[in-house]
C-alpha cells in the first residue's frame, strides 16, 4: 500500500470521540484561546471589525503586543505547535539584527477561517452569555 493510500485509509479511521485518536490531541490543540488568537491575527483579523484584512506575515513582537496577557513562554510554546503541525511557517531573515516572521500556510488559511467565525461569535453573544451566566449565578445561590 502506499502512503497516500495509507493516510486516505487512516482519514476514513479517525474518530475523536476515541480516547488515542490523534485527531482528538489536534481539536485540543487548535480549540485553545492562543491559537484562535494567533491564526486570526495572522490572517488579518486583528481589528474590532469582521471585515478582515489580508492575511499578513507577522513579527514576534506584533503578534505578542496585539495578544494581550499572553506570556513569552506560553507564545513560543504556540508557535512553535504551529509551525510543527504546518499552520504557520517561521522565516528568518538574516538582517541586522535577525528578522523572524510568522505567516499562515494553506492548511493555516483554512483553519483560520473557522478561527474567525469562533471569535466573532464569541465578541458578538458575550452579552447573552453574561447575562445568562447572572441568571445562573442568582439561581445557584438563591
Amino acid at each position: 500500500m502506499k502512503a497516500a493510500q495509507k493516510r486516505a485509509q487512516a482519514k476514513v479511521e479517525y474518530n475523536a470521540f476515541l480516547a488515542e485518536c490523534p485527531s482528538r490531541r489536534l481539536l485540543d490543540r487548535i480549540s485553545d484561546k492562543w491559537v484562535v488568537l494567533i491564526l486570526c491575527a495572522l490572517g488579518g483579523d486583528s481589528g474590532a471589525d469582521e471585515g478582515g484584512a489580508a492575511p499578513q506575515a507577522m513579527r514576534y513582537s506584533e503578534i505578542s503586543r496585539l495578544l494581550a496577557g499572553v506570556s513569552q513562554k506560553m507564545l513560543t510554546q504556540t508557535l512553535r505547535a504551529l509551525e510543527r503541525d504546518g499552520l504557520l511557517v517561521r522565516t528568518v531573515t538574516p538582517t541586522v539584527p535577525v528578522t523572524v516572521t510568522y505567516e499562515l500556510t494553506d492548511l493555516g488559511l483554512s483553519l483560520h477561517r473557522m478561527a474567525r467565525g469562533l471569535r466573532g461569535w464569541a465578541q458578538s453573544h458575550m452579552g447573552e452569555v453574561l447575562a445568562n451566566r447572572e441568571t445562573y449565578d442568582a439561581r445557584a445561590s438563591g
